[in-house]
């Protein structure tokens, strides 16, 4: 029998920091996190960027996600309050039973743009889910190399005009 996959926030608590140890994309956000908790300037249990998927008890899929201010918007057309989408990780014995398409699905559910910046060797999950290459060509100064996602409706910006 399949159990339904059930996306939830994630909150900033010890045992979510500890659980994100697990995935290949610790870095700075988490470490930052940790510092604040530490230091109480968040307090346990508050609300992070993070949205993940539980298997029992345990933390096996995980995604950030941002909304940016259509100030900053460089991809649509008109410009418009995007998601950005980042740090998606499934720890590798879930992989290929639909945590990252879940977590894509659950970020999609919002109907506003996604822009993401894939991991190397992951961009056929990303066609799959529907992303392709932003046109936008000077994101490439900044090292990255966007792919979006467009509900419908809305069209990216081609700066060749």
């Amino acid at each position: 029998m399949m159990t339904k996959i059930k996306v939830q926030p994630l909150l900033v608590n010890y045992k979510t920091l500890e659980e994100f140890k697990r995935f290949k994309e610790y870095g700075n956000q988490e470490l930052a996190m940790f510092e604040d908790l530490e230091s109480n300037i968040v307090e346990n249990d508050s609300e992070s960027p993070f949205f993940g998927i539980y298997f029992g008890n345990a933390l096996v899929a995980r995604m950030s996600l941002y909304r940016v201010s259509k100030k900053y918007d460089y991809y649509f057309t008109p410009p418009q309050d995007y998601l950005e989408l980042w740090k998606l990780e499934v720890l590798p014995d879930y992989r290929n039973q639909g945590y990252g398409k879940a977590l894509v699905d659950f970020a999609k559910s919002f109907k506003l743009p996604i822009k993401t910046n894939p991991r190397i060797n992951s961009h056929g999950f990303w066609e799959r889910m529907d992303f392709h290459k932003a046109h936008y060509e000077v994101e490439r100064d900044r090292g990255e190399n966007p792919l979006i996602w467009l509900p419908s409706g809305v069209e990216e910006r081609d700066i060749s005009e």
